[in-house]
Parts: structure tokens; C-alpha cells; sequence
């Protein structure tokens, strides 16, 4: 997998820069931790199923901002796909209880009789907050919704089987380290267990702390076929 590579949105005033050109000086003049933690999600190793790319991060959020987007792949079909947003403002944020914020958005096709299963939103949060529990990780002022909407295709469609899609989206505040500096790449590790988990592919076998990949016991996936496409 390619290093991920991105780029910075609004600057410390909130001037949003939308020339390539620009990407570089705003990388220079962002704040030191901010450029730490970006490059840790770009130095990242993660598991060989998922297939993560750059994308443009949303603007006026918070002063600074890196996204990815990433998906699920078996084959030649995405079973879940998602983003994954990291802001951050040096002067703090009350709602955030913190510098750094991390914000995403999962989504996956369900089969049928796993998403008629009334527990589904309430296995599909725990497996958020598991996913960062399984790799000692701390956060915050976690929040967000989970939904599943379904769709019946009738006249010309009819021949298509009823679908269901689940989708996850929330944001928490990592833990700062060192220099006020959160682990990112272990929370993006966490992230993409979550993914996988989602897409119903099987936990991944133990390796080194090195890797970004660890087994996570007691961990159950749902079944799950191709999934849609993040737009």
C-alpha cells in the first residue's frame, strides 16, 4: 500500500486555499503538532485489505484539517467503504475537551436477516469503541449515530434482492501525547479494524506493534456483500 498522502484545507484565520500550488506552504506553516500527527497517519501500516487514498478534507470545521478515504476490498469488490477526518485547533475546543478531533463516516450493505437484528445499531457502536478498547487507546467525548435504511426495488429492478445499509458516523477526541501529539496512527489502525469489521471480513492475525494489525478476541463480523461507494 502507497503512503497516504493528503492535503491541508483552511488556514489559523480561516482562509480556505484552494490552489494546489498552496498545499506545500500550508503544510510548512501549520502547527507543529498538527504536521506530527499527519505524518503519522501517512507513515501508517495497515492491514493488506484495505485500499486508503487522500481526499480533500471538509472546510471550517476546525483551522486545520488531513482526510482519507478508505475501503474494504476482497477481491474486486469494495464491501465497505468510509472517511476518516482528523481536525485540529490549537486553541482548544470546548466541545472537544481538546486540541484534536477525530470525526468519520463508515458505510456497508448488509445482508437481509443480519440487518433485521434490533441489537444492530448497539453492536455496531460497541464495535467502534471496541475497536480503539482493543488497542489501549483513550478518548473522549465520543458521540455520533448509527443507521440502517432499507430498500424494496420493484417494476424493472424487481429482479434485484432487497437491500439494507448500515451506516456509522461519529467523533471522539484522542488522547494527546507527547508534545500534545495523539497516537494517529494507532487510532487509524483502529479505524480500519473497525472498517474490516464492518465489511464482515474476519479479524486479522497477530504481528508486531510495528505492523498496525493485531487479533482482535472475541470479535464477531457480519456476513456482507459488495457495498457502496462513498460518493
Amino acid at each position: 500500500m502507497a503512503p497516504a498522502q493528503g492535503r491541508f484545507s483552511d488556514d489559523a484565520h480561516g482562509h480556505s486555499h484552494g490552489r494546489d500550488t498552496r498545499d506545500a506552504t500550508e503544510e510548512n506553516t501549520a502547527p507543529l503538532p498538527f504536521r506530527q500527527a499527519v505524518d503519522a497517519l501517512r507513515a501508517a501500516r495497515l492491514r493488506p485489505e484495505v485500499e486508503i487514498d487522500p481526499t480533500k478534507p471538509p472546510k471550517r470545521l476546525a483551522p486545520y484539517a488531513y482526510a482519507l478515504e478508505a475501503a474494504a476490498v476482497e477481491g474486486d469488490e469494495d464491501l465497505a467503504d468510509g472517511r476518516l477526518v482528523l481536525l485540529h485547533d490549537p486553541a482548544g475546543h470546548d466541545a472537544w475537551q481538546g486540541t484534536f478531533r477525530l470525526v468519520t463516516l463508515l458505510r456497508a450493505e448488509l445482508e437481509p436477516e443480519m440487518a433485521a437484528d434490533p441489537l444492530l445499531p448497539e453492536v455496531c457502536w460497541s464495535w467502534l469503541t471496541g475497536a480503539m478498547d482493543a488497542r489501549g487507546l483513550s478518548y473522549g467525548e465520543a458521540s455520533g449515530t448509527v443507521t440502517r435504511a432499507g430498500s424494496h426495488y420493484f417494476g424493472g429492478l424487481s429482479d434485484r434482492r432487497p437491500a439494507t445499509q448500515i451506516e456509522i458516523r461519529a467523533s471522539w477526541t484522542p488522547r494527546e501525547g507527547l508534545g500534545g501529539v495523539p497516537d494517529t496512527a494507532s487510532y487509524l489502525a483502529a479505524w480500519c479494524d473497525l472498517l474490516c469489521q464492518v465489511a464482515g471480513l474476519p479479524p486479522a492475525p497477530a504481528h508486531g506493534p510495528d505492523t498496525g494489525v493485531q487479533n482482535l478476541p472475541g470479535v464477531v463480523s457480519l456476513p456482507q456483500r459488495r457495498g457502496p461507494q462513498l460518493p
